[in-house]
């Protein structure tokens, strides 16, 4: 019996750590990035919670050093991506009658494992595997991780608490359902907190995924598939493919069950998969839902009043922190006549 209407409360962002010389969490961190970087993990697809060695071996590298080899993992193709289709459909009933406060609760789970026991091996693996330093590695994979995943299960509560209107003759009732197949989820190599998010917020709202992660982003991803089925993730709810792309893409694509796509990349991949979709529209069971972000052209607005050497410091930053690499990197500025 539950008689209880729940509320996640607003949570707070997640404190940033400094790492200055001699603390705990940079004595931390170095010795996990020395673990890692003396290590060549094996990494394999994970389909219904079971591990899958296709035996299709690929190197994971670090970026400023190609000849250092990370991890290996191996390259999922069609068979592999159809285990995947079918682990989605199987776990899909069980997983969206559960009640969202459990669901909610599975990813508070993860953000509390991140925050604590996996913060350091998180960041060390964004660090070697995708060339971060640590102030973008800690903002990255673990603060903005962790407060997606908290502030996703805040928001749930907030959209499943918006009913109509009732009247004294008639009752009003709104639920809210999962889309009726599974989603393709294709994250990039820049942030590892979009390899979260692209599939924990559609995960929770009931849906499952099948994950595709940027071959170039596997140390980390994959650390995080571990940390999501140690928090509770039931088997087959993501189910995760290391591939370049169409070897997977294509299979998953073309499959009548495809409900939607959860996307950060390039334009031209986006480009595909909307063709794909328009090629497949008679087979599919439902239109799938396609979203997607390809990067953008970001600015930053002096106003005369600015302080000049911040808003140096500020520009050079926003431009070309992390090689400008991402979609929040500065690419125009607006100048006003008196501070150019």
């Amino acid at each position: 019996m539950n008689n209880a209407i729940f509320n996640f409360s607003l949570p707070q962002n997640e404190p940033i750590l400094g790492y200055l010389p001699g603390s705990a969490e940079r004595k931390a961190l170095e010795e996990e990035i020395q673990r890692q970087s003396s290590t060549v993990v094996d990494i394999p697809a994970i389909i219904n919670g079971k591990e899958v060695r296709a035996g299709r071996i690929q190197k994971v590298v670090m970026p400023c050093d190609h000849r250092h080899v990370l991890a290996t993992f191996h390259e999922a193709g069609a068979e592999e991506a159809a285990l995947a289709i079918e682990a989605s459909k199987n776990a899909k009933n069980e997983w969206m009658r559960l009640s969202w406060v459990e669901r909610a609760a599975i990813t508070q789970k993860a953000a509390e494992l991140i925050s604590t026991k996996y913060r350091s091996a998180l960041n060390a693996a964004t660090i070697l595997g995708q060339g971060k330093n640590v102030y973008q590695s800690e903002i990255d994979a673990a603060c903005e991780t962790i407060d997606f995943l908290r502030y996703n299960a805040y928001f749930i509560s907030k959209v499943y608490s918006e009913q109509p209107l009732s009247t004294t003759e008639q009752m009003n009732r709104l639920e809210y359902r999962p889309l009726e197949g599974f989603i393709f989820t294709i994250s990039p190599f820049n942030f590892t907190a979009i390899g979260s998010n692209l599939n924990m917020s559609p995960v929770l709202m009931g849906n499952t995924t099948i994950w595709k992660p940027s071959s170039t982003s596997l140390l980390s991803n994959y650390l995080l598939m571990k940390i999501f089925a140690e928090a509770g993730l039931p088997d087959g709810v993501i189910n995760f493919l290391p591939s370049p792309g169409p070897s997977v893409g294509e299979p998953v694509m073309n499959s009548p069950d495809l409900a939607g796509v959860h996307f950060t990349g390039s334009n031209r991949t986006f480009n595909w998969i909307w063709r794909k979709a328009t090629e497949n529209l008679e087979k599919y069971r439902t239109y799938p839902k396609l979203v997607g972000e390809t990067g953008g052209k970001d600015f930053i607005f002096l106003h005369p009043s600015a302080d000049v050497d911040q808003a140096v410091t500020a520009l050079v930053r926003g431009a070309f922190e992390y090689q400008g690499q991402k979609c929040s990197a500065c690419s125009r500025a607006y100048i006003p006549e008196s501070l150019w």
